[in-house]
Formats: C-alpha cells, structure tokens, sequence
C-alpha cells in the first residue's frame, strides 16, 4: 500500500524554497546511508533552526533498503518533534535516473524527487522528467530536474566530463515539463577529486555567468547546485596522515557557494565532505586505538564531527541557520 509523504509529516520543496529565494540563502540537501549520518544531519539542523533536505541516491536507497529508509525519515521527525523544534524536512531522491525508481519512491513516501535525464538528448530528457512530473504532481510531489552534464563520479552518477548547461534551453526546458526545480552545471562535479590544483594554483571561479543568464531567462524560478562539496583540506590531511591515500584532491571554495546562495540557487547538494568527515574519524580512531572493536567507540566520534561540519556549513556556506 503506498505511503504519503504527508503522513510521515514531511513537506515537499515548493514553500521552502520560495522562502529560501526570498531570504538569500540555500537549504542544506545533505546525503545519508546510515543512522549515523541522519543523527548528524538531524542534529546540526535542529540545533542550527535550519530547513533541510534528506537526499537518498538510488545506491543508498538499495543499501539502506526502502522499508527501514521510510521509518528511519518518521524516526527523524519524531526526533525533532521530541527535541520542540519545527524545522521542515523534506525526503528526496538523488539523482532517479527512471520513471519507475521515481515512482516507487513517491509511493514509498519521499516528498520530492530528481529525475536525472542530463545524459540524455534534450527532447529525451524532457519527455522523461515531464512524464514523472505528471505522476509526481498528482501526489503533490515536487519534481527537480537536471540540464548540463557534471563531471566526476559519486554513487552510480558518473560522467568523465562535463557540460556546461546552455541558458537558451531552459525556458523551453521549464515550459515544456513543469519541473519544480531545475539543477544547472556551472563548474561543480562530483566526488572527492573536482579540479586537480597545483601548489600555488586558485581554484576556478564557477560560472556565474551562466547562473545570471539563467536567473535572466527564468526569474524567481528555483535553481539547484550539485557535486557542491568543498572536499575540506583537514579531512582529507586527517585520511592521508593515518594511511589514505587521497592526493590533489579540492572542491568547490565555501566563499563561491555562499555567493550562489544569495542567487536563484536555493538548494546545495553536498554529500563528499560528509564521506570525507566520517572516513577521516574512523581511520583515526583506528590508527590511536588500534584494538578498539566497537563500533560505537569509531561511529560515534564520526557522528559529532559530522555534526560539527553539518552546522558550519548551515551557518558560514548555506546561509539556513535560523531559518526555519
């Protein structure tokens, strides 16, 4: 029997991201596989009063299984209910790359979901996400989509380069299948290894440009920033000093995506710096402590540095502390 989203006391993005437009910042869209980083995430957000958005990709969803991920997202709520907060949680699916996962999830009680057609021609990728779009909008379900290509690799996404999306199509985009949210590629990507930067090398600025031509072209409508992680150095100098091996390795600068923030970007996807967080915490746990067993004693320490990050990123990056 399906599931709606309202009766696990979600919402979907339309009222947050008006709100997010009109107050110049950016809801946090933050990935989880595990307990331990929905406690982290649902953590920072209440003690920040931020907006948030749980991102589940189609792997998470297949790891975690979909019947636990539906009651882990009501255990959060009523986590929150418990703590007297009020902040709006949306459940989302990263990156659906067909009608049926899209299907499945509205049915299973997400609130809002990706149709990813960017790999496709433009008039496939259209009549995809108009088709989940029709079914999504019978549910009151929102519905993002995606034009341009990024590069990198993370969950199942993988492109070895990308494409720059093209601001004269996303009128006829927009238009043409009634999508809530549109993710656009200005110079983001994704996973761990964004641009390789020399010593003494800046990083690229993204391209605003374009974000400005599409603001131009589709005012007040939602735009969304994937592969937005900042890859942060002392996660990563924490994994290469107890044995990892992850070299020239940088993300999107935190000063750019406070910039997009402040634009028609209202949603931010980030979900490598929380990888990076927990893997960075374990390793260490693991090379100062190497008979500890219990996984408490390495889940535990990676969750209240995910919290850490989490609240930093909702108050210094995205701009959603206090926004609730």
């Amino acid at each position: 029997m399906a599931t709606s989203y309202k009766e696990l006391g979600l919402v979907n993005t339309r009222e947050i991201f008006k709100k997010a437009m009109a107050g110049r910042y950016a809801i946090p869209a933050y990935n989880f596989n595990n307990m331990e980083q929905l406690q982290a995430i649902i953590t920072a957000c209440i003690e920040t009063n931020s907006p948030v958005i749980l991102q589940v990709s189609k792997g998470a969803r297949k790891y975690a299984n979909q019947i636990l991920l539906r009651h882990m997202a009501k255990g959060a709520l009523e986590i929150i209910e418990d703590a007297g907060s009020k902040i709006p949680v949306t459940l989302h699916l990263d990156h659906g790359d067909t009608y049926e996962l899209a299907v499945s999830c509205i049915e299973t009680g997400f609130s809002s979901v990706m149709i990813d057609g960017s790999a496709h021609k433009f008039e496939d990728n259209a009549n995809l996400t108009k088709k989940v779009v029709d079914y999504a909008h019978k549910y009151d379900v929102t519905v993002e989509g995606e034009l341009g290509v990024l590069a990198g690799i993370e969950d199942e996404v993988s492109h070895g380069e990308s494409h720059y999306t093209h601001p004269e199509e996303v009128e006829d985009f927009v238009s043409r299948t009634g999508v809530d949210s549109l993710a656009i590629s200005i110079g983001t990507s994704h996973g761990a290894y964004k641009f390789k930067i020399k010593p003494g090398e800046s990083f690229p600025e993204l391209r605003f440009d374009i974000l400005r031509e599409v603001e131009k072209r589709l005012p007040g409508f939602p735009i969304v920033l994937h592969g937005s992680s900042s890859v942060l150095k002392e996660y990563v100098e924490l994994i290469n000093k107890y044995g990892g091996e992850l070299e020239q390795t940088a993300g999107v600068p935190e000063d750019q995506l406070r910039k997009a923030a402040q634009s028609a970007v209202c949603k931010i996807n980030i979900d490598t710096d929380g990888r990076l967080v927990v893997t960075a915490k374990v390793r260490e746990v693991f090379a100062t402590n190497p008979k500890e067993f219990d996984p408490r004693k390495y889940l535990g320490p990676a969750r209240t540095e995910l919290i850490k990050m989490y609240k930093h990123k909702n108050e210094y990056v995205l701009g959603s502390a206090g926004k609730a």
